[in-house]
Protein backbone atom coordinates (compact mmCIF):
# COMPACT_ATOMS: atom_id res chain seq x y z
CA UNK A 1 0.00 0.00 0.00
CA UNK A 2 1.12 3.34 -1.12
CA UNK A 3 2.07 6.10 1.58
CA UNK A 4 -0.84 8.42 0.08
CA UNK A 5 -3.55 5.24 -0.14
CA UNK A 6 -2.54 4.78 3.51
CA UNK A 7 -2.81 8.12 5.12
CA UNK A 8 -6.25 8.84 3.14
CA UNK A 9 -7.40 5.57 4.94
CA UNK A 10 -6.54 6.85 8.76
CA UNK A 11 -8.00 10.06 7.98
CA UNK A 12 -11.25 8.08 7.33
CA UNK A 13 -10.86 5.84 10.31
CA UNK A 14 -10.44 8.80 12.12
CA UNK A 15 -13.15 10.94 10.72
CA UNK A 16 -15.30 8.22 10.73
CA UNK A 17 -15.08 7.91 14.83
CA UNK A 18 -16.03 11.20 15.35
CA UNK A 19 -19.14 11.32 13.13
CA UNK A 20 -20.52 8.47 14.82
CA UNK A 21 -19.44 10.35 18.27
CA UNK A 22 -21.83 13.40 17.11
CA UNK A 23 -24.75 11.61 15.34
CA UNK A 24 -24.88 9.54 19.12
CA UNK A 25 -24.75 13.16 20.71
CA UNK A 26 -27.54 14.01 18.53
CA UNK A 27 -30.02 11.31 18.82
CA UNK A 28 -29.82 11.36 22.45
CA UNK A 29 -30.81 14.61 22.17
CA UNK A 30 -27.47 15.55 24.98
CA UNK A 31 -24.46 17.43 25.00
CA UNK A 32 -21.09 15.83 24.47
CA UNK A 33 -19.20 14.54 27.64
CA UNK A 34 -16.16 15.54 29.31
CA UNK A 35 -14.94 12.67 27.61
CA UNK A 36 -16.36 13.02 24.33
CA UNK A 37 -15.47 16.11 23.74
CA UNK A 38 -11.85 15.19 24.61
CA UNK A 39 -11.66 12.19 21.88
CA UNK A 40 -13.32 14.50 19.13
CA UNK A 41 -10.66 16.63 20.15
CA UNK A 42 -7.78 13.99 19.91
CA UNK A 43 -9.45 12.73 16.62
CA UNK A 44 -9.31 16.23 15.07
CA UNK A 45 -5.81 17.02 15.79
CA UNK A 46 -4.58 13.57 14.53
CA UNK A 47 -6.49 13.74 11.48
CA UNK A 48 -5.04 17.50 10.96
CA UNK A 49 -1.71 15.93 11.69
CA UNK A 50 -2.54 13.45 8.77
CA UNK A 51 -3.84 15.80 6.49
CA UNK A 52 -0.69 17.84 6.45
CA UNK A 53 1.45 14.65 5.55
CA UNK A 54 -0.76 13.52 3.43
CA UNK A 55 -0.56 17.21 1.23
CA UNK A 56 3.14 16.73 1.59
CA UNK A 57 2.88 13.01 0.26
CA UNK A 58 0.95 14.43 -2.52
CA UNK A 59 3.29 17.48 -3.88
CA UNK A 60 6.07 14.92 -3.58
CA UNK A 61 4.13 12.65 -6.20
CA UNK A 62 2.90 15.39 -8.38
CA UNK A 63 6.73 16.70 -8.91
CA UNK A 64 8.28 12.99 -9.46
CA UNK A 65 5.36 12.94 -12.13
CA UNK A 66 6.71 15.73 -13.89
CA UNK A 67 10.18 14.82 -13.32
CA UNK A 68 9.27 11.83 -15.50
CA UNK A 69 7.18 14.09 -17.98
CA UNK A 70 10.07 16.35 -18.63
CA UNK A 71 12.22 13.30 -19.33
CA UNK A 72 9.51 11.53 -21.63
CA UNK A 73 11.45 10.58 -25.26
CA UNK A 74 14.76 10.50 -24.10
CA UNK A 75 17.09 7.67 -24.11
CA UNK A 76 18.24 8.39 -20.16
CA UNK A 77 20.26 4.99 -20.27
CA UNK A 78 22.44 7.10 -22.79
CA UNK A 79 23.11 9.25 -19.91
CA UNK A 80 24.55 6.55 -17.84
CA UNK A 81 22.27 3.56 -16.57
CA UNK A 82 24.44 3.24 -13.12
CA UNK A 83 23.18 6.68 -12.10
CA UNK A 84 26.45 8.26 -12.27
CA UNK A 85 26.66 9.49 -15.91
CA UNK A 86 28.69 6.63 -17.03
CA UNK A 87 27.64 3.84 -19.21
CA UNK A 88 28.28 -0.11 -18.12
CA UNK A 89 31.67 0.02 -19.11
CA UNK A 90 32.56 2.64 -17.02
CA UNK A 91 33.57 5.56 -19.67
CA UNK A 92 31.54 8.47 -20.20
CA UNK A 93 29.19 8.96 -22.74
CA UNK A 94 30.69 10.90 -25.86
CA UNK A 95 29.39 14.78 -26.34
CA UNK A 96 27.52 15.78 -28.86
CA UNK A 97 30.49 17.79 -30.69
CA UNK A 98 32.50 14.29 -30.05
CA UNK A 99 29.86 12.19 -31.92
CA UNK A 100 29.61 15.13 -34.57
CA UNK A 101 32.97 15.83 -35.72
CA UNK A 102 33.97 11.46 -35.25
CA UNK A 103 31.33 10.82 -37.69
CA UNK A 104 32.62 9.44 -40.88
CA UNK A 105 29.72 11.43 -42.87
CA UNK A 106 31.16 14.80 -41.56
CA UNK A 107 34.88 13.28 -41.91
CA UNK A 108 33.91 12.88 -45.45
CA UNK A 109 32.93 15.89 -46.22
CA UNK A 110 35.04 17.76 -44.94
CA UNK A 111 37.67 16.19 -46.69
CA UNK A 112 36.09 17.38 -50.11
CA UNK A 113 35.88 21.24 -49.02
CA UNK A 114 38.60 21.48 -47.20
CA UNK A 115 41.59 19.01 -48.28
CA UNK A 116 44.66 18.96 -45.53
CA UNK A 117 42.03 19.87 -43.00
CA UNK A 118 42.24 23.76 -43.33
CA UNK A 119 38.93 25.66 -44.50
CA UNK A 120 39.82 29.03 -46.32
CA UNK A 121 38.87 32.21 -44.05
CA UNK A 122 35.42 34.10 -45.40
CA UNK A 123 34.35 30.45 -46.71
CA UNK A 124 30.78 29.97 -45.84
CA UNK A 125 29.82 26.04 -45.16
CA UNK A 126 27.14 24.16 -44.43
CA UNK A 127 27.62 20.28 -43.80
CA UNK A 128 24.96 17.73 -44.96
CA UNK A 129 22.28 16.76 -41.69
CA UNK A 130 24.64 14.34 -39.64
CA UNK A 131 22.39 11.67 -37.20
CA UNK A 132 23.31 11.00 -33.64
CA UNK A 133 23.74 7.91 -31.73
CA UNK A 134 22.05 7.23 -28.06
CA UNK A 135 18.96 8.66 -28.68
CA UNK A 136 19.30 12.23 -29.06
CA UNK A 137 17.25 14.53 -31.41
CA UNK A 138 17.80 17.99 -31.39
CA UNK A 139 14.86 18.97 -33.11
CA UNK A 140 12.29 17.04 -31.37
CA UNK A 141 9.91 19.24 -29.00
CA UNK A 142 6.79 18.79 -27.12
CA UNK A 143 3.97 21.36 -27.66
CA UNK A 144 4.23 24.20 -25.39
CA UNK A 145 0.65 25.08 -24.82
CA UNK A 146 -1.48 27.03 -22.12
CA UNK A 147 -3.96 24.87 -21.64
CA UNK A 148 -2.17 21.76 -19.62
CA UNK A 149 -0.69 22.02 -15.72
CA UNK A 150 2.30 20.21 -16.97
CA UNK A 151 3.35 22.87 -19.62
CA UNK A 152 2.88 26.71 -20.14
CA UNK A 153 -0.29 26.54 -17.77
CA UNK A 154 1.72 26.02 -14.94
CA UNK A 155 2.62 29.42 -15.18
CA UNK A 156 -0.37 31.02 -15.54
CA UNK A 157 -2.29 32.97 -13.18
CA UNK A 158 -6.13 34.33 -13.67
CA UNK A 159 -6.28 37.90 -13.67
CA UNK A 160 -8.99 38.89 -10.89
CA UNK A 161 -10.86 41.90 -11.92
CA UNK A 162 -12.78 42.37 -9.28
CA UNK A 163 -15.92 42.67 -11.60
CA UNK A 164 -18.82 41.41 -10.16
CA UNK A 165 -22.00 41.26 -12.60
CA UNK A 166 -25.92 40.33 -11.17
CA UNK A 167 -28.43 39.22 -13.23
CA UNK A 168 -30.16 43.05 -13.27
CA UNK A 169 -33.43 44.10 -11.87
CA UNK A 170 -36.74 45.94 -13.00
CA UNK A 171 -35.94 49.86 -12.57
CA UNK A 172 -38.26 51.10 -9.97
CA UNK A 173 -40.47 54.00 -9.92
CA UNK A 174 -43.25 54.62 -8.35
CA UNK A 175 -41.99 55.75 -5.05
CA UNK A 176 -40.31 58.75 -6.93
CA UNK A 177 -44.17 59.89 -8.09
CA UNK A 178 -46.02 58.92 -4.87
CA UNK A 179 -46.39 61.02 -1.36
CA UNK A 180 -44.06 58.65 1.32
CA UNK A 181 -44.53 59.75 5.55
CA UNK A 182 -43.30 58.19 8.28
CA UNK A 183 -45.19 55.93 11.25
CA UNK A 184 -44.25 54.72 14.61
CA UNK A 185 -47.22 52.69 14.99
CA UNK A 186 -48.91 49.79 13.53
CA UNK A 187 -51.90 50.91 12.32
CA UNK A 188 -52.63 54.70 10.19
CA UNK A 189 -55.80 56.07 10.33
CA UNK A 190 -56.90 59.19 7.47
CA UNK A 191 -60.53 61.04 7.06
CA UNK A 192 -61.72 60.94 3.83
CA UNK A 193 -64.58 63.28 2.67
CA UNK A 194 -67.15 61.41 0.98
CA UNK A 195 -69.70 64.31 0.21
CA UNK A 196 -69.18 67.91 0.26
CA UNK A 197 -70.88 71.30 1.04
CA UNK A 198 -72.83 71.72 -2.55
CA UNK A 199 -75.55 73.71 -1.11
CA UNK A 200 -74.26 77.27 -2.03
CA UNK A 201 -77.34 79.77 -3.56
CA UNK A 202 -77.76 83.31 -4.56
CA UNK A 203 -80.18 84.47 -1.47
CA UNK A 204 -82.08 87.72 -1.83
CA UNK A 205 -82.15 90.07 0.72
CA UNK A 206 -85.24 89.12 3.62
CA UNK A 207 -88.22 91.84 3.26
CA UNK A 208 -90.81 90.94 6.04
CA UNK A 209 -89.66 90.21 9.97
CA UNK A 210 -91.71 87.30 10.52
CA UNK A 211 -92.01 85.38 7.05
CA UNK A 212 -95.31 83.11 6.75
CA UNK A 213 -94.77 81.93 3.24
CA UNK A 214 -97.34 84.56 1.78
CA UNK A 215 -96.89 85.02 -1.43
CA UNK A 216 -94.42 88.22 -2.38
CA UNK A 217 -92.78 87.62 1.23
CA UNK A 218 -89.16 86.66 0.96
CA UNK A 219 -87.41 84.78 4.01
CA UNK A 220 -83.65 85.86 2.91
CA UNK A 221 -82.47 82.30 4.84
CA UNK A 222 -79.19 81.27 4.02
CA UNK A 223 -78.86 77.38 2.70
CA UNK A 224 -77.38 75.28 4.83
CA UNK A 225 -74.74 73.09 3.78
CA UNK A 226 -73.95 69.42 4.53
CA UNK A 227 -70.73 66.53 4.19
CA UNK A 228 -69.84 63.46 5.29
CA UNK A 229 -66.68 61.61 6.14
CA UNK A 230 -65.26 58.03 6.62
CA UNK A 231 -62.15 57.10 8.91
CA UNK A 232 -59.83 54.33 7.16
CA UNK A 233 -57.40 52.37 8.92
CA UNK A 234 -54.45 50.92 7.18
CA UNK A 235 -52.58 48.18 9.21
CA UNK A 236 -48.49 48.16 8.63
CA UNK A 237 -47.79 45.33 6.94
CA UNK A 238 -44.30 43.14 7.02
CA UNK A 239 -42.48 42.17 3.85
CA UNK A 240 -39.48 39.79 4.37
CA UNK A 241 -36.61 37.36 2.23
CA UNK A 242 -34.19 35.38 4.02
CA UNK A 243 -31.11 32.87 2.45
CA UNK A 244 -29.14 30.45 4.41
CA UNK A 245 -25.15 30.80 4.08
CA UNK A 246 -22.21 28.97 5.73
CA UNK A 247 -19.71 31.01 8.04
CA UNK A 248 -17.06 29.66 6.24
CA UNK A 249 -18.73 31.61 2.96
CA UNK A 250 -19.38 34.79 4.67
CA UNK A 251 -15.91 34.39 6.07
CA UNK A 252 -13.81 33.17 2.93
CA UNK A 253 -15.46 35.82 0.57
CA UNK A 254 -15.90 38.94 2.42
CA UNK A 255 -17.34 40.75 -0.45
CA UNK A 256 -20.07 38.10 -0.09
CA UNK A 257 -22.28 39.19 2.78
CA UNK A 258 -22.33 42.67 0.60
CA UNK A 259 -23.69 41.15 -1.91
CA UNK A 260 -26.20 39.27 -0.15
CA UNK A 261 -27.77 42.61 1.67
CA UNK A 262 -27.88 43.83 -1.52
CA UNK A 263 -29.64 41.25 -3.27
CA UNK A 264 -32.27 40.85 -0.27
CA UNK A 265 -33.04 44.65 -0.12
CA UNK A 266 -33.45 45.11 -3.70
CA UNK A 267 -36.12 42.25 -3.62
CA UNK A 268 -37.65 43.39 -0.74
CA UNK A 269 -38.43 47.16 -3.03
CA UNK A 270 -38.87 45.02 -6.32
CA UNK A 271 -42.03 43.30 -4.17
CA UNK A 272 -43.48 46.39 -2.35
CA UNK A 273 -43.33 48.06 -5.74
CA UNK A 274 -45.47 45.31 -7.14
CA UNK A 275 -47.63 45.74 -4.17
CA UNK A 276 -48.45 49.00 -4.32
CA UNK A 277 -50.35 48.59 -8.19
CA UNK A 278 -50.94 44.90 -8.21
CA UNK A 279 -51.54 43.95 -4.40
CA UNK A 280 -54.81 41.90 -3.96
CA UNK A 281 -55.57 43.13 -0.39
CA UNK A 282 -55.93 39.25 1.01
CA UNK A 283 -54.57 38.27 3.94
CA UNK A 284 -51.15 40.16 4.11
CA UNK A 285 -51.64 41.55 1.13
CA UNK A 286 -51.53 45.40 0.24
CA UNK A 287 -54.35 46.64 -1.54
CA UNK A 288 -52.92 47.62 -4.32
CA UNK A 289 -54.23 50.43 -7.11
CA UNK A 290 -55.24 48.16 -9.59
CA UNK A 291 -58.24 46.62 -6.49
CA UNK A 292 -58.81 49.25 -5.03
CA UNK A 293 -62.54 50.42 -5.18
CA UNK A 294 -64.25 53.45 -6.71
CA UNK A 295 -60.63 54.34 -9.16
CA UNK A 296 -62.30 55.69 -12.55
CA UNK A 297 -62.36 53.76 -15.09
CA UNK A 298 -61.96 55.30 -19.02
CA UNK A 299 -62.85 52.30 -22.08
CA UNK A 300 -61.56 52.03 -25.08
CA UNK A 301 -62.87 54.87 -27.63
CA UNK A 302 -61.93 54.65 -30.87
CA UNK A 303 -58.16 54.31 -30.54
CA UNK A 304 -54.92 54.87 -28.27
CA UNK A 305 -54.43 58.74 -29.15
CA UNK A 306 -58.24 59.43 -28.46
CA UNK A 307 -58.62 57.02 -25.62
CA UNK A 308 -55.90 58.73 -23.53
CA UNK A 309 -57.27 61.80 -24.05
CA UNK A 310 -60.54 61.20 -23.07
CA UNK A 311 -59.35 59.94 -19.86
CA UNK A 312 -57.43 63.41 -18.77
CA UNK A 313 -61.05 64.84 -19.25
CA UNK A 314 -62.13 62.24 -16.86
CA UNK A 315 -60.15 63.06 -14.40
CA UNK A 316 -60.31 66.67 -14.32
CA UNK A 317 -64.47 66.58 -14.79
CA UNK A 318 -65.38 63.46 -12.77
CA UNK A 319 -62.18 62.80 -10.33
CA UNK A 320 -61.66 67.08 -9.91
CA UNK A 321 -58.21 66.17 -10.48
CA UNK A 322 -55.05 67.29 -12.23
CA UNK A 323 -52.89 64.10 -13.15
CA UNK A 324 -49.03 64.31 -12.25
CA UNK A 325 -47.99 61.49 -14.68
CA UNK A 326 -49.37 58.37 -16.57
CA UNK A 327 -47.84 54.88 -15.36
CA UNK A 328 -48.31 52.20 -18.33
CA UNK A 329 -45.62 48.82 -19.18
CA UNK A 330 -43.10 49.64 -21.48
CA UNK A 331 -44.38 47.29 -24.44
CA UNK A 332 -47.38 50.09 -24.03
CA UNK A 333 -45.13 52.87 -24.24
CA UNK A 334 -43.45 51.52 -27.18
CA UNK A 335 -46.65 51.10 -29.50
CA UNK A 336 -47.60 54.45 -28.48
CA UNK A 337 -44.45 56.25 -29.26
CA UNK A 338 -43.93 54.42 -32.52
CA UNK A 339 -47.20 55.74 -33.60
CA UNK A 340 -47.26 57.38 -37.04
CA UNK A 341 -49.22 59.97 -38.90
CA UNK A 342 -51.09 59.39 -42.38
CA UNK A 343 -47.91 60.89 -43.86
CA UNK A 344 -45.41 58.07 -42.06
CA UNK A 345 -44.17 60.18 -39.71
CA UNK A 346 -43.78 59.82 -35.86
CA UNK A 347 -46.74 61.70 -33.75
CA UNK A 348 -44.07 62.11 -30.85
CA UNK A 349 -40.76 63.09 -32.63
CA UNK A 350 -39.13 59.70 -33.78
CA UNK A 351 -36.14 58.49 -32.44
CA UNK A 352 -34.36 62.18 -32.76
CA UNK A 353 -36.82 63.21 -29.83
CA UNK A 354 -35.20 64.65 -26.69
CA UNK A 355 -36.68 65.96 -23.23
CA UNK A 356 -39.08 64.02 -20.68
CA UNK A 357 -41.31 60.77 -22.26
CA UNK A 358 -44.96 63.06 -22.32
CA UNK A 359 -48.31 61.59 -23.58
CA UNK A 360 -50.51 64.86 -24.04
CA UNK A 361 -48.19 66.94 -22.31
CA UNK A 362 -48.17 64.87 -19.20
CA UNK A 363 -45.18 62.92 -18.10
CA UNK A 364 -44.87 59.26 -18.85
CA UNK A 365 -43.48 56.42 -16.09
CA UNK A 366 -42.98 53.38 -17.62
CA UNK A 367 -43.24 50.61 -15.11
CA UNK A 368 -42.37 46.86 -15.16
CA UNK A 369 -45.31 45.80 -12.49
CA UNK A 370 -47.61 47.97 -14.39
CA UNK A 371 -50.26 44.89 -16.81
CA UNK A 372 -49.95 45.22 -20.30
CA UNK A 373 -53.00 47.16 -22.14
CA UNK A 374 -53.77 49.13 -19.23
CA UNK A 375 -51.89 52.54 -18.21
CA UNK A 376 -52.85 54.54 -14.78
CA UNK A 377 -53.43 58.29 -14.92
CA UNK A 378 -53.07 60.15 -12.05
CA UNK A 379 -52.42 62.62 -9.22
CA UNK A 380 -50.12 59.92 -7.45
CA UNK A 381 -49.51 62.79 -4.88
CA UNK A 382 -52.85 60.48 -3.59
CA UNK A 383 -50.81 57.39 -2.87
CA UNK A 384 -49.41 57.49 0.46
CA UNK A 385 -46.96 55.34 2.04
CA UNK A 386 -46.09 55.10 5.88
CA UNK A 387 -42.40 53.81 6.78
CA UNK A 388 -42.81 52.18 9.63
CA UNK A 389 -39.07 50.25 9.35
CA UNK A 390 -36.79 50.80 6.58
CA UNK A 391 -35.37 47.62 4.94
CA UNK A 392 -32.88 45.82 7.92
CA UNK A 393 -30.68 43.03 7.67
CA UNK A 394 -30.74 40.22 10.66
CA UNK A 395 -28.17 37.27 10.94
CA UNK A 396 -28.93 34.69 13.21
CA UNK A 397 -27.87 30.94 13.92
CA UNK A 398 -31.09 30.09 15.82
CA UNK A 399 -32.83 28.48 12.92
CA UNK A 400 -33.55 24.92 13.17
CA UNK A 401 -30.09 22.98 13.30
CA UNK A 402 -28.07 25.98 12.15
CA UNK A 403 -25.88 26.18 15.22
CA UNK A 404 -24.03 22.77 15.37
CA UNK A 405 -24.50 23.20 11.06
CA UNK A 406 -22.28 26.28 11.02
CA UNK A 407 -25.04 27.86 9.51
CA UNK A 408 -26.78 31.32 9.40
CA UNK A 409 -29.47 32.72 8.32
CA UNK A 410 -29.54 36.36 6.68
CA UNK A 411 -33.23 37.66 7.00
CA UNK A 412 -34.42 40.79 5.10
CA UNK A 413 -37.23 42.52 5.81
CA UNK A 414 -39.41 46.28 6.00
CA UNK A 415 -42.39 47.50 7.43
CA UNK A 416 -44.82 49.83 6.03
CA UNK A 417 -48.97 50.95 5.13
CA UNK A 418 -50.02 52.26 2.30
CA UNK A 419 -53.27 54.06 1.22
CA UNK A 420 -54.94 55.31 -1.53
CA UNK A 421 -56.26 58.55 -0.08
CA UNK A 422 -58.52 59.37 -2.87
CA UNK A 423 -59.33 56.54 -5.09
CA UNK A 424 -60.90 58.97 -7.69
CA UNK A 425 -57.82 60.56 -8.11
CA UNK A 426 -56.88 57.77 -10.63
CA UNK A 427 -58.41 56.48 -13.42
CA UNK A 428 -57.42 53.05 -15.28
CA UNK A 429 -57.35 53.37 -19.15
CA UNK A 430 -58.01 50.36 -21.18
CA UNK A 431 -55.22 50.80 -24.01
CA UNK A 432 -56.34 47.80 -26.10
CA UNK A 433 -59.93 47.66 -26.44
CA UNK A 434 -59.97 44.29 -24.39
CA UNK A 435 -57.87 42.79 -27.82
Amino acid sequence: MDRITELREQMQKALKEARGICETVEQEGREFTADERQKVANILEEANARKAELKQAEEDERMRRQILDFGDGLDLGALGANGNGKGQNGRLPRSLGEQFVEDEQFKAWLKGVAPGGRVPERMQLTSPPIALKGGFNLFKKDLITGASDTSAGAFVTPDNTGIYEPLGRYPLTLRDLISVRQTTSDTVEFVRQTAQVTQAAVVPEANVTDYTGAPGQVSGEKPEGAMAFERVTETVKTLAVWVPATRRALSDAAQLRGLIDQELREDLAEEFENQLLNGNGSGENFTGLANTANVLVQAFDTDVITTTRKAITNLKVNGKQMPTAWVMHPNDWESIDLLKDGENRYYWGGPMAQGQKTLWGIPVVESFFATEGVAYLGNWRKMVVWDREQATITVSDSHEDFFIRNMIAILAEMRAAMGIIRPSAFVEVDLSGGS
